[in-house]
């Protein structure tokens, strides 16, 4: 019988004590001693969030087809379980084994949101590994990064051994490869780390120094040692199709956020959105082949018993053999009610044909992503979407029998006007407009429009990483615009409206866009109580003001002042195959409202090529 790391007691004390036991469906058990390598996973947030991570699953099962290596899950512990944690002692443990994290070989963190930073020192501080990369020992474990945030690693660049820069398909079993021939021949760790550092996508934070300039901006960033990279190149899986996937992922014993099975159909985007910065650091755009997708589906439905499959990439209808896809999934799972969802849809790609044929199974709200308001903010942000397309799309859902559609905006982008704000309302009202003019036996019900919006933040690696952010106050201004325009439109009834916590995202672009100084900040922190920052109950912005008071970080430095393109940012020593030229080129045009071909239509000159697969390989055959 397997150990239990916490007592009967402690988990009926707390909130959803199933989220700490393990031994889940499909998931993987070895005997420890017959490995060499062990692995903990882990997404610094609650269990019910990494649990519908696709990118955990993908790198488990990668992890776990070697038999050299088990790799085991950890997530953040709830602020309940934290607290009697800390009380009584008890070290963060993985959940296959229930071993403490401190005894592994490589602790795995993914750094998918910025806010999820004070978690990250949650899981060390709870597993008793120093915070301080500099302050462990050759008895601690790797502590290693990945995902979106490390394409600026720089304001948690204390806290890591290693950030992997790309995916981890392409790059983590050459790491554990090394790191196996070096536990043997015993190689202390700072050797290990050095030869880390040569790896391909392999950011080694103690090995480069930084200096800055009098007024705060970056002078210089470089090798510390003979050896290092001055550049460290992204790696991306250029086989996707051949790439490990989960085809039996496990099942948790409670909901999750995303109950359900997930097939990635694709990695990358053609589109070439300005403000996107998963449209730029996953080029070039590659499709998982056709016949593996169905096999793949098959086999997921029948490990799991879920009864909705969702379609995952950033554009799941620029994904070339999406009817077939459809055809297929629904043929085969509409006797056994399994709905297919299709998320990140495009409103002018999104035809008459496939609604009709997800509709067969269960009819949902439809989601939308127009982002901007009015066409000239559309053309600034290389939206590639006309008021026809989105209207024509609209009647096409209407008419395919939905009456529920939500829509997507952002507020804050560069150079946005009132006007742009306000034409938020005037594009609800239009599309209202649209279906209350069909006649009233094709109408399905009422209308309900859910409007949304989020704040603009300049991410690394996008066309807008030059662009200032917004003050807190002001992106709740632009909201009561939008609201106050949606209060005049004559169906305001049929249009519901909310928009995103300003001061989040206000942390988030500090975040974004920081420097190592930053670190400070975010130390001082979590030692007075910040934690799960990204949840609304738990944010505490009276703590993170005397956090970057008392580190003397200033984040209106990061967010207000506006950058030159020719100032060295923290993150320019990455190299994701996307060229700066092509970023400033796109930052100009933005300035002109001009709007870039997508890479369908035409090539750009990205830089991305140089990977030689995908749809960059396709234009050159």
């Amino acid at each position: 019988m397997k150990k239990q790391a916490l007592s009967d007691e402690i988990l009926l004390s707390v909130e959803k004590p199933a989220r700490y036991v393990g031994n889940e469906k499909n998931a993987v058990l070895k005997d420890k001693n017959s490995v060499d390598i062990r692995f903990a996973m882990c997404f610094p947030d609650v269990y019910e969030i990494g649990m519908s991570h696709l990118g955990i699953q993908i790198i488990y099962e990668q992890m776990n087809r070697r038999n050299d290596t088990w790799c085991e899950r950890v997530y953040s512990p709830w602020p309940d379980l934290m607290k009697v944690m800390k009380d009584r002692k008890i070290p963060l443990f993985a959940l296959e084994s229930q071993d403490p994290v401190k005894d592994f070989d490589i602790l795995g963190i993914t750094l998918q949101f910025e806010l999820c930073y004070t978690n990250v020192l949650q899981v060390l501080d709870l597993s008793g590994i120093p915070i301080s990369a500099a302050e462990r020992t050759e008895a601690d474990p790797i502590v290693i990064g990945g995902g979106p945030c490390t394409y600026n690693p720089e304001p948690i660049a204390e806290f890591f051994d290693i950030f992997a820069i790309g995916e981890s398909e392409a790059e983590l079993d050459a790491l554990l490869d090394l790191y196996k021939t070096c536990k043997e021949k015993h190689v202390p760790r700072k050797e290990f780390l050095k030869q880390a550092a040569s790896l391909p996508g392999m950011y080694v934070p103690m090995f480069y120094e930084v200096t800055y300039h009098e007024d705060g901006t970056l002078a210089s960033f470089a090798p510390a040692e003979e050896g290092i990279p001055k550049t460290v190149q992204r790696q991306i899986c250029s086989d996707f199709t051949g790439s490990p996937y989960p085809t039996a992922p496990i099942v948790p014993y409670i909901r999750a956020t995303q109950d359900r099975v997930t097939l990635e159909i694709m990695r990358g985007c053609i589109r070439g959105c300005r403000f996107c910065q998963a449209g730029m650091v996953y080029r070039p755009l590659r499709e998982k082949k056709l016949d593996t997708l169905k096999e793949y589906a098959d086999c997921m439905i029948a490990a799991t018993g879920w009864e909705e499959l969702s379609l995952s990439s950033l554009s799941s209808s620029d994904y070339s053999k999406l009817p077939e896809l459809l055809d297929y999934l629904i043929k085969n799972f509409h006797e056994n009610h399994v709905n297919v969802s299709l998320p990140s849809l495009r409103i002018d790609n999104f035809s008459l044909d496939v609604m009709n044929k997800v509709q067969d199974i269960r009819k949902s709200s439809l989601t939308f992503a127009p982002e901007g308001g009015t066409q000239r903010m559309r053309d600034v942000i290389n939206k590639g979407l006309t008021e026809e397309d989105i209207l024509g799309g609209a009647a096409e859902a209407f008419k395919g029998g939905w009456n529920k559609v939500k829509l997507y905006f952002m507020l804050g982008q560069p150079t946005e006007t009132e006007e742009d704000r306000k034409g938020i309302a005037h594009l609800a009202q239009a599309i209202c407009d649209t279906y209350y003019e069909l006649p009233k036996e094709e109408r399905n019900g009422k209308c309900e429009i859910n409007v949304s919006t989020s704040f603009f933040v300049p991410k690394p690696f996008t066309p807008f990483q030059w662009a200032t952010m917004s003050r807190k106050e002001d992106y709740l201004s632009y909201a009561r615009t939008v609201k106050s325009e949606i209060r005049e439109m004559k169906n305001q009834k049929s249009i519901r409206y909310n928009w995103h916590e300003a001061e989040g995202t206000v942390l988030e672009g500090v975040f974004a866009r920081g420097d190592r100084r930053v670190s400070s900040a975010i130390r001082y922190a979590y030692e007075h109580g910040a934690i799960f920052d990204a949840w609304g109950d738990f944010y505490r912005p009276e703590i993170w003001a005397e956090a970057f008071q008392e580190t003397g970080v200033d984040p209106e430095f990061y967010n207000l002042r506006a950058r030159s393109t020719d100032e060295l940012l923290p993150w320019d020593f990455i190299d994701i195959g996307v060229t700066k030229q092509f970023l400033i080129r796109e930052w100009e045009r933005a300035h002109e409202a001009k709007v870039t071909p997508n890479c369908r239509e035409a090539c750009s000159g990205c830089g991305a090529a140089k990977y030689g697969c995908g749809i960059c390989k396709e234009k050159r055959a």
